[in-house]
């Protein structure tokens, strides 16, 4: 022994002090030693909790340490285990998994009953080191686990070329001790276990954003920076409510601070209402927002209610001073219980985060309220509901706060936002309504756990007890029991939650359409000119026909037009013209399945444009102009021909009026004796023959007095009133 001993301060002698790698390895390696690593600590157990064969070493330590949690031995989890769950979850292949989530599910479910356990150092790792036991539960994959994590060990020792300068300190230590991560499934298994820490909606999301800069596993360091960053909005939300802030917002005896904003002078909140403007302070709660104009000192509260169904618009907004729309960082919101829209203005530098994230916490309040009456949800059902939008808005803050990071619609953290962006996100509200429906509206958890129907499957309102420990929410009497465990969680043991597997078959829907939305970022264009010729080439197949029926009825070839004539009149005299359409349905069908089963393995190329010749800003800004003019033209037209039509009808013109209602009469008439079919081939013969030689100069006859007879037509009367800015007020 000490010859090996001396042998091992030999070789450490001989390792060069300058290494940096080694340097850093080593410390990393000592903290987490002194972290308390779940292997160690297997090793102190006494004999009452013996190693189970059948789990790996990780996985035997946390199943120890499970039972230290529980104050119960490792045995008599077994038999809760065998007692409490059935027989096809305890097949060989599953069997050392699922025993571990039942023993993971129970120690989590009493150890977040306790107090600032967040802020617990040891359970943090605990947390962390379940989900790298949840990879390697049984012996045989702890073997496999440790074949590769030799091999990659030899591998990353092999290479030179170390670099100390990396993006920032999270990642280099990522890249230091890159041993011991967990993979999505892992982290989707065990983190939703604690409603704090991941929601089963939005916890592949999650991962996803905390694995954004370290790879496509998650490291300790980026999960343990994570909760201190959510240990510290607890703390703020805790810590938010004060004596002048209670007597300026006039909160409900159900309302909690979730985030202020405002309160630094360089980072003010303005308020633009018409072309007036206030600096102050914005804050939201679970029913509102808030904003006190002022700084330093602030003003009684303007509310700005999120929960009754007011017909609220909540969107971003250019805004500016003196009303003008120069900067895109402004929130707008709009309802029936105000006059006029107000834009709150976020000023920052470089960007709009600070907009986008207001934006997405206050449609996320909104939009849990509207879930909530949608299903008509009372009692603790509602309160679970805003309980999840809470918990997920404290997330997102701090996801924002400790990486500095932000995510797209399709990713977004925020369970209601998520519902509504996502393709199918209605079928996420409908299973989380049936769950919330398990809710008893009114018993608290003493009484569902004590009710003569306790053998049922009920489910408890986790997010609100959650809140409830985090003392932020304020325990009402029977709401909360201290000893018992969260039953209510959305992690069952051996089973995925309806939630998750609603969300894993929207994600693959949505991969598809994020693919769809990239393909139609890539074909837009600028330029009036550039899409217009993009339109035309596109549209060469309807114009093409278009052009050929406008030679078919000018008869610049009266052989084809009279076949034509011809033909479409003996369509229309037998009948046969109903099928016209539902032909032309099935012939584009059989070409779209011809090129699916034909073309499968070929790529669709691109579609060739010729470019418009380029113009400088002047010629855009001269073609623009143009472009307004032809429309604004159009427009009049359209006007003029509503206001004479106005002028018949009320008999402005009376031999006009007289005139067109003898024509109204005699169409009404013929409309109602003739057929169908005869009639269509009346109004076809007429409009298609009107250019033909025989009867080309009687027509334009005929078309030269209608446009006589409407020309002596007057216009009715219009008169532009300015409106009355008293009534607005």
């Amino acid at each position: 022994m000490e010859k090996e001993k001396k042998e091992k301060k030999e070789k450490a002698e001989t390792v060069p002090k300058n290494d940096g790698m080694w340097l850093l390895k080593s410390i990393f390696s000592k903290k987490s030693n002194t972290d308390g690593d779940a292997d160690s600590n297997v090793k102190s157990s006494p004999d009452q909790n013996p190693p189970f064969p059948f789990l790996s070493a990780h996985a035997n330590a946390v199943v120890s340490l499970c039972s230290k949690t529980l104050g119960i031995s490792t045995n008599a989890l077994q038999e809760q285990f065998d007692l409490e769950l059935p027989d096809n979850l305890k097949q060989p292949d599953s069997h050392a998994r699922n025993f571990l989530e039942f023993c993971s599910y129970k120690a989590l479910g009493l150890a977040i009953t306790q107090p600032n356990y967040l802020n617990d150092k040891e359970f943090r790792r605990l947390t962390f080191d379940m989900m790298i036991a949840w990879e390697v539960p049984g012996v045989a994959s702890d073997q496999i686990d440790k074949e590769t994590a030799s091999c990659s060990s030899q591998d990353v020792e092999g290479e030179d070329g170390w670099s100390l300068f990396y993006s920032n300190s999270t990642k280099m230590a990522v890249e230091v001790d890159d041993k011991k991560t967990v993979g999505p499934e892992a982290f989707a298994r065990i983190a939703p276990a604690c409603p704090v820490i991941a929601d089963i909606t939005t916890v592949h999301n999650l991962f996803d954003v905390l694995t954004s800069s370290s790879g496509p596993r998650l490291h300790f360091l980026v999960y343990d920076k994570y909760l201190r960053s959510l240990e510290k909005i607890i703390k703020f939300v805790q810590n938010a409510v004060g004596p002048q802030v209670i007597s300026n917002l006039s909160l409900a005896e159900d309302e909690i601070i979730i985030d202020i904003d405002g309160t630094v002078p360089t980072q003010p909140v303005l308020q633009h209402i018409g072309m007036s403007a206030w600096p102050g302070r914005l804050t939201l709660t679970n029913h509102a927002l808030y904003f006190e104009s002022g700084v330093g000192l602030y003003d009684k509260a303007v509310r700005y209610d999120l929960a009754k169904e007011m017909k609220q618009v909540i969107k971003p907004e250019l805004t500016g001073p003196l009303g003008a729309r120069l900067f895109d960082k402004a929130v707008m919101y709009k309802s029936t219980s105000i006059a006029e829209p107000v834009y709150l203005e976020f000023p920052e530098f470089k960007g709009s985060s600070r907009r986008d994230y207001w934006l997405d916490i206050c449609l996320e309040i909104h939009r849990a309220h509207k879930f909530t009456r949608k299903y008509n949800m009372k009692g603790n059902q509602l309160s679970e509901a805003l309980a999840r939008a809470i918990l997920g808005i404290f997330r997102f803050r701090a996801v924002r706060e400790a990486f500095r990071v932000s995510s797209s619609n399709y990713k977004t953290l925020l369970c209601f936002n998520l519902a509504e962006s996502l393709p199918g996100g209605d079928m996420i509200m409908q299973t989380l309504s049936s769950r919330l429906t398990l809710i008893s509206p009114t018993a608290g958890q003493q009484e569902i756990l004590s009710s003569p129907n306790a053998n049922r499957k009920h489910v408890l309102p986790a997010a609100l007890m959650t809140l409830i420990t985090l003392k932020i929410v304020p325990s009402k009497e029977g709401e909360l029991n201290g000893e018992a465990t969260y039953q209510g969680v959305d992690v069952c043991v051996g089973e995925s939650n309806p939630l998750e597997a609603v969300v894993k078959q929207l994600k693959l829907d949505t991969g598809m359409a994020e693919a769809a939305q990239a393909t139609v970022d890539q074909v837009k264009v600028e330029g009036i000119d550039t899409n217009l010729a993009v339109m035309k080439e596109l549209l060469f197949p309807l114009i093409e026909t278009y052009n050929r029926l406008q030679r078919l009825i000018s008869w610049d070839d009266p052989f084809k037009s009279t076949m034509f004539v011809l033909f479409t009149s003996y369509l229309i005299y037998t009948d046969w013209i109903k099928y016209a359409l539902p032909s032309i349905f099935v012939f584009l069908a059989l070409v779209m399945l011809w090129r699916r089963y034909t073309w499968n393995k070929r790529q669709l190329g691109a579609f060739k444009i010729v470019a418009p010749p380029s113009k400088n800003a002047v010629e855009q800004l001269l073609t623009l102009q143009e472009a307004i003019t032809q429309a604004e033209s159009l427009i009049q037209s359209g006007n003029i021909i509503l206001l004479k039509t106005r002028a018949l009808l009320y008999a402005v013109a009376p031999q006009a009026t007289v005139k067109l209602s003898i024509v109204l009469v005699l169409t009404g008439t013929v409309i109602a004796v003739l057929p169908l079919k005869y009639l269509m081939l009346l109004v076809f013969v007429e409009s298609f023959t009107m250019n033909m030689p025989l009867r080309k100069e009687t027509s334009e006859r005929g078309l030269r007095r209608i446009r006589e007879w409407w020309v002596r037509i007057p216009a009715a009367p219009v008169e532009l009133v300015k409106p009355d800015d008293k009534k607005r007020k």
